[in-house]
């Protein structure tokens, strides 16, 4: 198996991408969203970060992290949160399911990809790109006509704050550069 390395600061900011396995539309319903939400506090409590940005989609996730300028440990962060949730919710979700034997060699239950994808956020800039990326998602995948009526992301947070307008990422590109892949 190749051995993935991951760029590591500490006090660095991060863009995460994190998959439910076999993308399935699973993140949006109540029990997971209840349980991401309890794992994320409780990973909160005793490793600390702030959360910049966010967006919640049935099948991944997208958000932006600012670690405490003496640690760079997000991997454990992750780790805890997605096993939270998946002690949760694993007999809704994963009744019926068959679990690989890659899955069950590891007691592992099938509810995210094993890997998640991060990446160190280089300047201004480059946090500006992935904010607004975030934030239109949900409209790129189609969820939506326009950011303002995705129920889950921190969107709504900056319109009060004043960062965006209320009707900013209608039907068009054109209020972004947002052109990177996922």
């Amino acid at each position: 198996m190749p051995e993935y390395r991951r760029i590591k600061i500490k006090g660095g900011t991060y863009f995460f991408t994190v998959v439910t396995y076999a993308r399935r539309a699973i993140l949006t319903d109540e029990p997971l969203r209840g349980a991401l939400r309890q794992g994320i506090q409780t990973v909160r409590q005793a490793m600390p970060f702030i959360i910049e940005a966010w967006v919640l989609l049935p099948d991944h996730l997208h958000a932006i992290w600012t670690l405490p300028e003496n640690d760079d440990n997000f991997a454990s962060r992750w780790a805890i949160i997605k096993r939270s949730v998946t002690r949760q919710c694993c007999p809704p979700v994963e009744q019926g399911k068959t679990i690989s034997h890659s899955h069950a060699k590891r007691g592992e239950i099938q509810v995210w990809q094993r890997r998640f994808w991060d990446h160190l956020i280089r300047d201004e800039t480059d946090f500006q790109r992935h904010f607004d990326y975030i934030h239109w998602n949900p409209v790129k995948h189609g969820y939506v006509q326009q950011v303002k009526d995705w129920p889950y992301s921190t969107f709504p947070r900056f319109v009060a704050q004043g960062l965006y307008p209320p009707d900013w990422g209608g039907i068009n590109e054109e209020n972004a550069d947002i052109s990177f892949g996922e």
